[in-house]
């Protein structure tokens, strides 16, 4: 060992001597606990307000008006009073039905779409096609004129106009496009010669394939359509049709009381702040849930239709 690489501190001298690049090493213990440090205080400010929205849901009357930080009683009076109101379990059906509706909806369209697109030798006029759909990542005609043309098509007060106007996503379809370019192409050839047709091409062999990519956009897409406010907003009045997002926004944006918010007629409505973060809480956990069972995927289908494309 030379007089100057013995100088050198001994992670350095160790990789030096392993011939290994720097950031192909441990680094050390110093680095390795402020990265943790780092991490723990990202997730506590992460989880904090999730915990406090909880825990706050399920406060007893008492301990809610009193303004405890986190309560040590709890009720479910909150979650009584706004199902037996009906304008929130209404809300949810509204927003589970388009979501479920949607997601399946846009899916397919988008699924066949990429096919059809990513065959660009197959399918005149692809690429004319593709350059379209493109375009509409950048530009957009505007409130007014879609409000016009949803009114045209006879969708106001309808929960089809919170799916048809955004059924296909370009960025979501881009990616099953390069997802589907990337898969084995003597696979295909194989199968076409074996006298298999387009159709059965895509529905037996591409989309068993892609389940990944697949996967993965159906969690955009239903997230995307759970979270449906502004569209709604525009084209529904009808508050028996309004998703949870528009719940959400007048009974606890605006302050609105929720109309039969009552445990039972004898009883008071519980607290204010219960009552909004119940709200809170049914708005938000249910397409919480869909994350743990889709996160497998996000790398092999996100990535691969990403990047290789």
């Amino acid at each position: 060992m030379s007089a100057h690489t013995a100088s050198l501190p001994k992670d350095v001298q160790r990789r030096k001597q392993a011939g290994l690049p720097p950031w192909l090493n441990p680094p050390p213990l110093g680095l390795r606990l402020i990265k943790a440090l780092v991490i723990a205080v990202i997730v506590v400010t992460m989880l904090y307000p999730l915990v406090y929205v909880i825990a706050m849901s399920f406060a007893s009357p008492e301990q809610a008006r009193a303004g405890v930080i986190f309560p040590t009683a709890y009720s479910l009076d909150a979650y009584r009073a706004i199902f037996n109101g009906g304008t929130v379990s209404t809300g949810l059906r509204n927003s589970l039905w388009v979501t479920v509706v949607g997601t399946f909806l846009s899916l397919t369209a988008s699924s066949m779409l990429a096919w059809g697109l990513s065959r660009t030798k197959q399918v005149p006029g692809s690429k004319a096609i593709l350059i379209m759909v493109l375009a509409t990542m950048f530009f957009s005609a505007g409130i007014i004129p879609n409000f016009l043309l949803v009114k045209s098509l006879g969708l106001i007060d309808s929960l089809w106009s919170l799916i048809i106007p955004g059924l296909v996503s370009a960025f979501n379809m881009i990616v099953i496009r390069n997802f589907f370019m990337n898969l084995p192409s003597e696979l295909i050839e194989a199968a076409r010669i074996d006298g298999a047709g387009e159709w059965r091409i895509f529905l037996q062999i591409v989309i068993p394939l892609s389940k990944p990519v697949l996967a993965v956009m159906g969690l955009f897409y239903a997230v995307s359509y759970w979270n449906t406010y502004f569209n709604a907003l525009l084209y529904i009045n009808d508050s028996e049709k309004w998703p949870i997002q528009v719940v959400l926004q007048q009974y606890v944006l605006a302050g609105v009381q929720i109309p039969g918010a009552y445990v039972s007629p004898d009883q008071p409505p519980p607290p204010g702040v219960t009552l909004q973060m119940a709200v809170i809480v049914l708005a938000t956990v249910p397409i919480l849930l869909v994350y743990p069972f889709l996160q497998r995927y996000f790398t092999k289908g996100v990535l691969t239709g990403a990047i290789k494309g």
